[in-house]
């Protein structure tokens, strides 16, 4: 998946197997695309101008921030 995300598009990413992911795939809803260093839950999502990231609210809830090529348009 390219930079080209924006808020509401549904991807979907490999899953280290929540609740909620079947198949090891767990799905989502893009929230915003982040160009500076964040801390989400506990972990620090390295992202900057030139390697941004997604942070990503899952269908179960929790959020987590992604890189571009983690993601896929939900088939």
């Amino acid at each position: 998946m390219s930079e080209d995300l924006h808020e509401g598009d549904r991807v979907e990413w490999n899953s280290h197997g929540g609740k909620s992911s079947a198949k090891g795939k767990a799905h989502g809803e893009v929230v915003e695309k982040i160009t500076s260093e964040r801390t989400i839950k506990g972990h620090t999502a390295k992202a900057t101008e030139d390697e941004p990231q997604f942070v990503v609210r899952s269908d179960n809830g929790g959020e987590a921030a992604h890189k571009p090529e983690a993601l896929h348009e939900e088939s």
